[in-house]
């Protein structure tokens, strides 16, 4: 009896983590496209979307890498003034403010990783868009440019 008990308190941190690491593999398997025109063309990114609450706090934060035609997509489901920063991100972004119509207000270059530091948005927006800091430039990603958001994300 004893043995049985042990095993099973053994196997409660094992199940334990399978349960937490469960809803991250999850998320990461939730992509959609979004297309960004920029002055060299339009660009297909691979995104991930964050539309809750706990989704859009945790964002990419504790990651290490990002794919070069990947990105996070928060969706604020309201327009109003979107407040980002990067404590606890590892890498370092271009942050798009997007209205709800497509167009990007303004865009953060080269954020700064794991600041404190709020970066906001120009006006309303719903949509904030991280993706690999340099690209945003490289691809002539800029003010009044436009996204096509997914149908329903």
């Amino acid at each position: 009896m004893t043995s049985i008990i042990s095993s099973f308190v053994r196997a409660i941190p094992v199940s334990l983590l399978m349960f937490v690491l469960l809803p991250i593999g999850a998320q990461a398997d939730a992509r959609v496209n979004l297309t960004v025109e920029g002055t060299n063309g339009p660009h297909t990114f691979q995104i991930e979307v964050m539309q809750s609450a706990e989704d859009r706090a945790r964002g990419l934060m504790f990651r290490r890498a990002l794919d070069a035609d990947a990105g996070m997509l928060f969706d604020f489901r309201t327009d109003g003034i979107a407040r980002m920063w990067m404590k606890n991100t590892y890498i370092p972004l271009d942050m798009l403010f997007i209205r709800s119509d497509g167009i990007i207000t303004n865009v953060a270059h080269d954020t700064v990783p794991h600041s404190t530091a709020v970066i906001a948005s120009d006006g309303p927006v719903r949509y904030v868009l991280e993706i690999n800091a340099g690209l945003a430039k490289k691809l002539g990603i800029k003010k009044g440019n436009r996204v096509s958001l997914p149908k329903d994300p």
